[in-house]
């Protein structure tokens, strides 16, 4: 009796895999989870065309197999490919400009980089003879803690 009400309600366990592995896939964003849910829904399409267990969980399995190795990786790629090209952080100080606002004594002093900020600074490690005044130009080369390691500008002439 147990094994007719389980290739009776066959279906039942199908339809229970496929949300449980979408619930899974929804947490995970990983695309694995889904994958296998739609081997489950192949099962279950099989079992509705009277196909027998064995057979169902052996299409499941190939059809869920395949979908990984062909499927995911393109879809993996184009979730990535979507990413936000904007620099945060450190990464986004990098290469900006900025303006002395106090001499530098020595190697040390403060700039005011492009986005506002006021940093204390250093000159770059092979600039220890460059004299910098309040308004020169400087770029940042390098963040060495809290402090911007930081070469003049070139000068352009119009």
């Amino acid at each position: 009796m147990t094994i007719e009400f389980f290739e009776t309600y066959t279906w039942v366990f199908w339809l229970a895999l496929i949300l449980i592995f979408v619930i899974i896939e929804v947490v995970t964003v990983d695309f694995t989870f889904l994958m296998i849910a739609l081997g489950s829904v192949a099962g279950l399409v099989a079992d509705l065309f009277g196909i027998n267990i064995g057979f169902q969980i052996i299409i499941a399995a190939v059809i869920s197999v395949l979908l990984l190795f062909a499927v995911r990786p393109p879809l993996l790629r184009a979730l990535k490919r979507g990413g936000d090209p904007a620099l945060s952080n450190v990464d986004a100080l990098l290469g900006s400009t900025g303006t002395v606002v106090a001499d530098f004594t020595g190697v040390a002093g403060n700039v005011r980089l492009a986005n506002g900020e006021t940093w204390t600074a250093r000159l770059d490690g092979h600039l220890d003879s460059a004299t910098l005044r309040v308004g020169d130009r400087v770029v940042v080369t390098a963040i060495d803690g809290a402090t911007a390691v930081v070469t003049p500008a070139e000068r352009t002439t119009p």
